[in-house]
């Protein structure tokens, strides 16, 4: 229960998911249970007064990202373990298949990033110029981000360096004047940046009821939303845009 509640929280899934599983599970297999969900760490007891069965046992969770697979996989294993009786054998099996679930290639995040930031920039109206600058700061902040994050660096300094590189590239072209609007692929180079679902599960929380928990998490996106306009202003100010 544990590990999937870990799971769950450094896969970015909101509070009420965590615990609607968790009990959900819990209940399965027999037993009543409280969980205390914080942003870095799970509390659970176990108890079940017939057997006189009790159990507690605190675990800190993992760095946070996002990967949905995961948060459907354990809401899927849950549902298993009600309709189907699955085992706690089965569950664990099923549980180190998600965990070992491989990511998309490199390659494939750095194109496809690349081209949402180039979409962006179409959005905002830029032209066919301004969208390949776009792609080409978004990739290369991008690779700073991932690198800088495989050097465990910060996470804020990682999403600053990345939104510098990212505007470096595309404020040259501002600069320069190149391209018909240059400006859009400036404003639009570090959106893959933006700490979105860290705001959704934000007021997901806070409506919720779990008001330091998304306290927490809505700090957390207001950080790196600084970190970018920090990035973004030494730009303007080296470029003195």
């Amino acid at each position: 229960l544990l590990d999937a509640g870990s799971l769950l929280m450094s896969s970015a899934a909101n509070t009420a998911r965590i615990r609607t599983n968790i009990m959900r599970i819990a209940g399965a297999y027999g037993y009543q249970a409280e969980l205390l969900v914080t942003h870095r760490a799970l509390m659970l007891t176990l108890y079940d007064d017939e057997k006189d069965y009790f159990f507690s046992r605190l675990k800190r969770t993992s760095p946070h990202g996002a990967n949905f697979r995961i948060v459907s996989g354990i809401s899927r294993m849950s549902w298993s373990i009600v309709e189907e009786k699955w085992n706690l054998e089965q569950a664990k099996q099923e549980l180190e298949r998600l965990r070992t679930l491989p990511h998309y290639p490199r390659w494939i995040i750095l194109f496809m990033v690349s081209l949402a930031g180039a979409s962006f920039c179409r959005l905002a109206g830029g032209g066919s110029p301004d969208m390949l600058v776009a792609a080409i700061a978004t990739c290369s902040g991008l690779i700073v981000r991932q690198e800088t994050a495989k050097k465990s660096f910060n996470v804020y300094l990682c999403i600053f360096l990345a939104a510098l590189v990212s505007s470096l590239i595309s404020g040259l072209a501002v600069k320069l004047h190149a391209g018909t609007h240059p400006e859009y692929a400036f404003a639009t180079s570090v959106l893959y940046l933006i700490p979105g679902i860290q705001l959704i599960n934000s007021l997901s929380d806070l409506l919720d009821g779990n008001i330091m928990n998304g306290i927490v998490r809505g700090v957390n996106g207001l950080m790196i939303s600084f970190s970018i306009a920090l990035g973004m202003l030494c730009v303007i100010m080296i470029y003195d845009l």
